[in-house]
């Protein structure tokens, strides 16, 4: 199996497959219950992450049975996820200065200098569930689970709140999170950029976003401008971590939305544990 995994992944390069599966065997706690080395099990989780496809698919291209891709897939993608708090987590107080200038490069201005984080969302394709197809049926008519994460200044990920059915507007989705309704970031005096999908508020948490198009005058189109360019480094996050795992956001994921929304939780830990190496 092994020889053959590595024949058929692509995630950028060979070196890229070494790095993932030398960095979870590391960083992951795994009961290993097939008699395998647990490298082999993350080398699998690896592939089938990387093309999202059937367990029986994966089956066949690795030749083995597939209870067994189903029970390593599931097994490697819990202890990915047991990973979570140490890998995507709010700054501490001493940190948000530094973050708080990060931003402030990125809009090339000290307007938004209270700015810590950016926040976004986006949706991952699902198979219609079983139940509640029409919740997950989003606007531009596929059926989906939404991602809502925020970043720092670097495009590393801070919170994920993952699950939400696809029909559900993005400012419901953020005030179910708990990052929103137990305020759990920013600290007072700080504040987060979101688009114009979001509200514009002063508690319990601080968002800025947009004027409205069309601007009154232009020192609301310089204010546009610089938050746009700021708040970018959410979307190029969202980028980065879509491109490496073309085939979990490209496709739709053919498992149930529980467990998509720990595989979707699985490729932003890893995109924390790319940027940390970097």
């Amino acid at each position: 199996m092994p020889a053959t995994a590595l024949m058929l992944l692509h995630i950028e390069s060979a070196l890229s497959v070494l790095f993932w599966c030398l960095s979870l065997t590391a960083a992951i706690d795994l009961n290993v219950t097939r008699g395998w080395p647990k490298d082999i099990e993350v080398l699998l989780f690896v592939f089938w992450l990387a093309h999202a496809a059937s367990y029986r698919v994966v089956a066949a291209a690795c030749d083995i049975p597939k209870s067994t891709v189903h029970d390593i897939v599931h097994r490697v993608t819990k202890a990915v996820v047991g990973i979570l708090g140490s890998t995507i987590c709010l700054p501490n107080p001493d940190q948000l200065e530094d973050i708080a200038a990060g931003f402030s490069r990125l809009g090339g201005s000290p307007a938004l200098r209270t700015v810590v984080r950016a926040i976004d969302g986006c949706h991952v394709r699902i198979k219609p569930p079983a139940a509640h197809q029409l919740d997950f049926l989003n606007r531009k008519l596929f059926h989906s689970i939404q991602l809502q994460a925020i970043c720092d200044h670097q495009g590393r990920f801070l919170d994920l709140f993952v699950g939400f059915p696809g029909s559900v507007h993005d400012a419901c989705v953020l005030r179910n999170s708990p990052v929103y309704y137990r305020q759990l970031y920013p600290p007072e005096g700080w504040c987060i950029l979101g688009d114009g999908g979001y509200p514009c508020l002063g508690a319990p948490i601080c968002l800025l976003t947009p004027y409205r198009e069309p601007v009154a005058n232009p020192v609301q189109a310089r204010f546009n401008t610089i938050h746009g360019k700021t708040r970018n480094i959410i979307e190029r996050a969202f980028g980065m971590m879509k491109a490496r795992w073309r085939s979990i956001f490209l496709r739709a994921l053919e498992v149930k939305p529980a467990f998509a929304s720990e595989v979707v939780t699985c490729c932003a830990i890893l995109h924390n544990i790319w940027n940390g190496q970097r």
